[in-house]
């Protein structure tokens, strides 16, 4: 399993989703799927570069054309960036998370139940 140890950029990540989304493609599939404006086909190119240099990426080679494809599963980026979040802005406290989200009404009341039956779930 590959390790993070770098965050993605607003763009990176936009780019990561689209290729978790059709688990592989060439620059023109994930322009496909791009929202408007899209992005030049040379920008989504240097960033899926970007992201190989990072190690999100890798490709398989056709002549001079390259199919790119995750080697970082969404999930495991999640998790990257979960603790990272909680760790740098909220002290490490799963609880403060939770406040932090309540207090803004972020969480209504049929999350509050599902989150409390994982709770008890955990206790048993």
């Amino acid at each position: 399993m590959q390790s993070i140890d770098k965050e993605l950029t607003r763009a990176e990540e936009q780019i990561m989703q689209v290729l978790w989304q059709i688990e592989k493609g060439f620059v023109k599939d994930i322009l496909d799927y791009l929202p408007e404006p899209k992005p030049a086909y040379n920008t989504v190119s240097t960033i899926v570069r970007i992201l190989q240099e990072k190690g999100f990426v890798s490709h398989k080679a056709y002549g001079k054309s390259h199919e790119y494809f995750p080697i970082i599963s969404k999930e495991q980026y999640s998790t990257f960036a979960t603790e990272k979040l909680v760790e740098g802005y909220f002290e490490n406290s799963f609880s403060s998370l939770f406040s932090f989200f309540s207090k803004k009404g972020k969480i209504d009341m049929k999350e509050a139940d599902e989150i409390l039956n994982l709770i008890n779930s955990m206790k048993k």
